[in-house]
């Protein structure tokens, strides 16, 4: 399941349990609708509830990456699964965004809002 939150420039979202290629659809879609009108914005993913996603949806993450890789200044992950920070890492690599990885949701906002 997803929860998508915008407020100002910043997209939230939160998954719990298994992140679906329909909720990443949906991520997809609320995301570039957002930024098509609004300009560069800033992502925040909640990755603490996340158990698992579909190997469909690591292959949409890696075109969603290179078809967008310039529309972002920040992307903050929250998670203490070490496999999605190394995730986080590759990423880095293939997008102009300031990528960070944060345990806290708490500092991940604030490091949104500086």
């Amino acid at each position: 399941m997803i929860t998508i939150q915008k407020t100002g420039n910043l997209v939230s979202v939160a998954i719990f349990g298994e992140f679906t290629l329909a909720d990443y659809k949906e991520f997809e879609e609320q995301v570039l609708f957002k930024y098509h009108f609004d300009g560069k914005g800033n992502l925040l993913f909640d990755w603490r509830e996340m158990l698992s996603y579909t190997i469909d949806v690591a292959w949409e993450e890696i075109k969603f990456i290179r078809e967008h890789r310039s529309e972002f200044n920040r992307v903050a992950l929250v998670t203490d699964n070490q496999w999605q920070v190394w995730s986080a890492w590759v990423s880095n690599l293939f997008i102009d965004a300031d990528i960070r990885v944060f345990g806290d949701l708490r500092e991940a906002n604030a490091w949104m809002a500086a």
